[in-house]
C-alpha cells in the first residue's frame, strides 16, 4: 500500500496515471542513469580520456546490468543520493582492470539530473499530445453546441445570456496558449548535466567540453557549460507550466460542476459517479477531480520555487525537495489531462427552456 494517491491500490484509479508514472519508477530512473554511465565511458574513450578498451568493456558489461535495489536504498539513506552505491555496483559488474573508469570525471548530480532531463522530455511530449486532444474535444463541442444559449454568471450571479461558445472559449483558449509556450518551456529542461564535482571538468580539462558535446548530441539534449547544478529555473518554469495547465483545467471542471447542478441544468453529463446512499445521483466526479488536481499543483509549485534556493554550487536540501515535488506535479497534470478528455467527452450543453 502507498501513502501517495498516485500509485495507491484504489485511489490511483481516480488520480493516478500509469503511462506517466512509469517514467518515475525506480526501474526507469536506474535505466537512464546506467545509460548515462555507458555513454560517458563511450565518449570519453573516443575523446582519449580513458582507454578505448575500457570504454568498450564498460558498455558491454553494463548492457544487462541489474541493480541491487535494497543496497541502493541503504546507500541513499547513508549518502543522501543513490549514485555512490550505484557506481559501486557498476564497478563490481565491470570488474578489473576497467572498473576505475566507470563514472570517471562525473558527479552524482550529473547522473541524476541527466536521467531526470531525459524522462521529463518524454513526459512533456506525452503531455503535449494529451493537451492537443483536449483542445480538439473542445473544438468539437463548440461546433456541436456553440450556438446554444447559456446564462453568463459574474460573481456567482446571473448576468446576461451568452452562446455556449463563450463558455467554451474560456476553457479552450488558455490551453492553446499553454501548448504554444511548451516548446520554450521544454528547452529549459532538455539540458545535459555534466561537469564533475563543481561543474568545472576538473578531471577532464580541455577535453571536458568535447565529451559534454558528444553526450548532449547522443541524448538529444542541449549542452550547458557550466552545467545547471544549482540553476534550477528551467525545472521551476516547467513546474509553473504544469500548474498553469491543471489550473486552467480546474476552471473548466469548476464551471461544469456548477452548470450540471440539477437546478441549473445547463450541461448534461452522459456519465458520472454514483452514490452509496442516493442511487438517483450522477455526481460530477471528473469535474471535481480537475478542481482537486488544480489546487494540488498550485500548492506544490510554491515548493518548487523554494527549491530554487541552492547554497553555493549544490544544495542537498533544495535538491531533495525537488525530488519530492516535481514527479507528483507531472503525474497530477497527466491525470488532469486524461480526466478532462474523458469528462468533456460526456458533456453536452442543454438548450434553455
Amino acid at each position: 500500500m502507498s501513502i501517495l494517491p498516485f500509485d495507491h491500490p484504489f485511489l490511483s484509479g481516480l488520480l493516478g496515471d500509469e503511462e506517466i508514472g512509469s517514467l518515475f519508477a525506480a526501474e526507469a530512473d536506474i535505466g537512464m542513469m546506467v545509460l548515462f554511465e555507458r555513454a560517458l565511458a563511450e565518449f570519453q574513450a573516443k575523446a582519449g580520456v580513458i582507454p578505448a578498451d575500457a570504454g568498450m568493456a564498460i558498455d558491454r558489461q553494463l548492457a544487462d546490468f541489474v541493480a541491487d535495489v535494497d543496497d541502493l536504498r541503504a546507500g541513499t539513506a547513508r549518502d543522501g543520493v543513490v549514485v555512490p552505491s550505484l557506481v559501486k555496483q557498476l564497478r563490481q559488474a565491470v570488474g578489473d582492470p576497467h572498473a576505475s573508469y566507470v563514472h570517471f570525471g562525473a558527479t552524482s548530480q550529473d547522473v541524476i539530473d541527466t536521467s531526470l532531463a531525459l524522462r521529463l522530455t518524454t513526459a512533456a511530449a506525452l503531455l503535449e499530445q494529451r493537451l492537443k486532444q483536449v483542445i480538439e474535444v473542445l473544438a468539437k463541442i463548440e461546433a456541436r453546441d456553440g450556438q446554444i444559449e447559456t446564462m453568463a454568471h459574474t460573481r456567482m450571479q446571473a448576468a446576461i445570456p451568452v452562446p455556449a461558445s463563450r463558455k467554451i472559449a474560456s476553457w479552450r483558449n488558455p490551453l492553446v496558449r499553454h501548448r504554444e509556450r511548451l516548446a520554450e518551456v521544454v528547452d529549459g529542461i532538455r539540458v545535459l548535466s555534466f561537469g564533475g564535482a563543481a561543474g568545472t571538468f576538473e578531471k577532464l580539462g580541455e577535453k571536458g567540453p568535447v565529451v559534454s558535446a558528444l553526450l548532449a548530441k547522443h541524448f538529444g539534449l542541449s549542452q550547458a557549460i557550466p552545467p545547471p547544478h544549482s540553476e534550477r529555473d528551467g525545472l521551476t518554469v516547467f513546474a509553473s507550466w504544469l500548474s498553469l495547465v491543471t489550473g486552467s483545467l480546474g476552471k473548466t471542471g469548476q464551471d461544469i460542476a456548477l452548470m450540471a447542478q440539477n437546478e441549473i441544468g445547463e450541461v448534461k453529463l452522459a456519465t458520472g459517479g454514483g452514490s452509496s446512499a442516493m442511487p438517483h445521483k450522477v455526481n460530477p466526479v471528473g469535474a471535481e477531480t480537475l478542481v482537486s488536481l488544480a489546487r494540488f499543483n498550485a500548492t506544490l509549485v510554491a515548493g518548487m520555487h523554494q527549491s530554487l534556493v541552492h547554497e553555493n554550487e549544490r544544495s542537498g536540501a533544495a535538491w531533495t525537495l525537488e525530488w519530492m515535488l516535481l514527479p507528483q506535479m507531472v503525474i497530477a497534470t497527466a491525470a488532469s489531462l486524461r480526466t478532462a478528455e474523458s469528462l468533456l467527452g460526456s458533456v453536452s450543453f442543454v438548450a434553455r427552456a
